[in-house]
């Protein structure tokens, strides 16, 4: 196996780079997970994450990755649940997949990078559909999507909202209760800079009654389980306690930032990849509408003529820098460059200076430089 050097900087969708007060905590020693010690972190850390979902609605940290919690969101509901699934890119994929596991399926498909249809959305829900699934944030095609106008057609039509914020909770602005959104999740390896491994989903009141009403759930991911064991400070299996360290210190560094600080860190830095790509003379790949945006926690970039994207990738990796390529039918169109969790304004200038460097090398690009002063001028107001 290739050795992977310990000064790579990550630059992932992700997971990202783990700084090291966090990895620090990784190794202090286990505890008893139904003794008091686990009971006063669990419910630390639950409060802290309530205030980072923005909600005062139930939440609850499940020991398995966003896809995790990603089942446990449309599982729980019960199998006479008829969901909308909005897909445009992987994830809305993944998430509509999950949805025919569990209930009778309305896709709404778009072109991945395409805006969501709002009115095959509303279509469906005039039509009697319970629920509706939406990634806030599709990192697949680096674009985030209208939960917003989504979440006015679901209260219109008394249905649950289901929002998959594994790459933007943290780092993108999704107040989950001003939203109305009934069940909303996260993954550790992104905006909150843990390594992966945990999850994190709150459940409105609303969401409850249909929890209550299905007669089959599933067994790991089971939430009247996770309310029941949490009523005592536990989970209801066994955690993975060093990751539950883990997070205690990066709610830690996330408090002393403070959320709107830390939102504001990550729309700069995306800003600084947007104006240095246009500076190269780089395409965005995204096609979007009024009210779809470009994501603020990875930007999704044309590869140019003349240069492929295992190129780019293999490049960068030389000179220390890991990028993504596309996904699925996106895997030789596309690089993608995130900017999620606790990296600085020096890892952003990197990773440009280093996408300069090898568009020169391949006669693409004339100039060193003009990505890099244009990035500089933006991340200027940190």
């Amino acid at each position: 196996m290739e050795e992977i050097a310990e000064t790579e900087l990550i630059m992932l969708p992700g997971p990202v780079p783990v700084i090291p007060r966090i990895l620090r905590s990784l190794s202090k020693p286990t505890i008893n997970h139904r003794g008091p010690e686990f009971k006063r972190l669990l419910e630390w850390c639950t409060a802290r994450l309530q205030e980072l979902f923005c909600t005062k609605n139930d939440l609850y940290i499940l020991s398995g990755s966003g896809t995790c919690a990603m089942e446990s969101a449309v599982g729980n509901l019960g199998r006479s649940t008829t969901f909308v699934a909005a897909e445009n890119g992987k994830f809305g994929e993944r998430l509509k997949e999950l949805c025919e596991l569990y209930g009778e399926t309305k896709s709404v498909v778009s072109e991945w990078g395409a805006p969501v249809d709002l009115e095959e959305i509303k279509r469906h829900l005039e039509e009697g559909a319970d629920a509706v699934t939406v990634v806030h944030n599709e990192t697949s095609v680096g674009m985030t999507n209208p939960v917003r106008e989504i979440s006015k057609l679901c209260k219109k039509h008394d249905a649950l909202l289901i929002m998959d914020g594994v790459s933007s909770i943290g780092g993108i602005a999704a107040p989950i209760d001003s939203w109305g959104v009934d069940l909303a999740f996260t993954g550790s390896q992104k905006c909150l800079g843990l390594p992966p491994g945990l999850s994190m989903i709150s459940v409105s009141d609303k969401a409850w009654d249909f929890i209550e009403r299905a007669q089959k759930r599933p067994y790991y991911m089971d939430l009247i389980k996770y309310r029941a064991s949490g009523q005592k400070g536990q989970t209801p299996y066994t955690p993975a306690i060093p990751l539950f360290f883990a997070l205690e210190e990066a709610l830690k560094v996330f408090a002393a930032e403070g959320l709107d600080a830390r939102i504001r860190r990550h729309t700069i830095f995306a800003e600084s990849i947007r104006a240095a790509a246009a500076a190269m003379g780089i395409d965005l790949f995204p096609t979007l509408d009024a009210v779809s945006a470009y994501s603020n926690t990875v930007t999704a970039l044309k590869v140019p003529r003349d240069i492929e994207v295992a190129t780019i990738k293999n490049e960068m990796r030389r000179r220390g820098v890991i990028v993504a390529g596309g996904q699925s039918k996106l895997k030789d169109k596309i690089i993608r460059i995130g900017n999620m969790g606790n990296i600085s304004k020096g890892d952003v200038l990197n990773v440009i200076e280093k996408l300069e460097m090898i568009l020169e090398e391949h006669h693409i690009l004339n100039t060193i430089g003009i990505g890099s002063l244009a990035a500089d001028e933006i991340l200027a107001q940190l």
